[in-house]
């Protein structure tokens, strides 16, 4: 049985349908890539996902349950948790403090503490006094997935975090990957640098206008199929 998957889904904003359909599966353990162009639907997928849209019950399905209607507080404590874009900090508070805040919607044990949060990311213990949204962009974006973190949470959402970001910075970020991985989460990461999408997930799904037009695994994925499946033409 899957992990998580959607079946059928749509997503509405008022009278504009932004998803039409949309059937992805994200097994125990995996990371899975979302890409497409500007537009496609991807940041609508995973905020359906976090229960920031309602949905129809059964067109989210978690641990084989239902939780399509459920709000974003219930999805999280069940064990989803997302990163979003552009990453949400609160300005009144510190870096400690903005970690901690999540693991106030789900209060359990297991891997991620303050202590562990640290020792994936030294430089926020560094800062751990300082605003939060006083540190670089990169070092932002770490708060950011530390604070999803502290929730221990079964799986991760995370929302282009390479945006705006230098390559190295960006190196340095998904280097951490593994470890959130081998801590029990599974990761379903929208990402607009295809060769990024490709190097660090065990599957990739292509969306384009709120469909899914392409799916399978990199290393059968042709330039050709994305590029086809990105912008509609061969």
């Amino acid at each position: 049985m899957a992990l998580l998957e959607t079946k059928g889904l749509t997503a509405r904003y008022g009278d504009f349908q932004a998803l039409f359909g949309v059937d992805i599966v994200l097994d125990q353990g995996e990371t899975i890539a979302i890409i497409g162009a500007n537009g496609a639907g991807k940041t609508t997928l995973l905020r359906s996902i976090a229960g920031v849209l309602a949905n129809q019950p059964n067109a989210v399905l978690f641990d084989g349950e239902p939780v399509g209607v459920l709000a974003a507080p219930d999805i999280v404590a069940r064990g989803i948790a997302m990163v979003p874009e552009g990453r949400k900090l609160f300005p009144s508070l510190s870096v400690e403090e903005n970690l901690l805040i999540g693991r106030y919607g789900r209060a359990v044990k297991g891997h991620w503490t303050l202590e562990t949060v640290y020792n994936l990311f030294p430089v926020l213990k560094e800062r751990r006094v300082n605003p939060g949204t006083a540190l670089s962009g990169g070092q932002q974006q770490m708060v950011a997935i530390g604070r999803a973190l502290m929730s221990n949470p079964r799986v991760l959402l995370c929302d282009e975090i390479s945006l705006g970001l230098a390559p190295v910075i960006i190196k340095d970020i998904y280097a951490a990957f593994p470890r959130i991985r081998e801590a029990g989460a599974s990761i379903i990461m929208v990402e607009q640098d295809i060769g990024q999408a490709l190097k660090v997930s065990d599957r990739v799904y292509c969306m384009m206008e709120g469909r899914i037009t392409l799916s399978g695994v990199p290393s059968e994925l042709t330039r050709e199929k994305i590029h086809a499946a990105y912008f509609g033409v061969a």
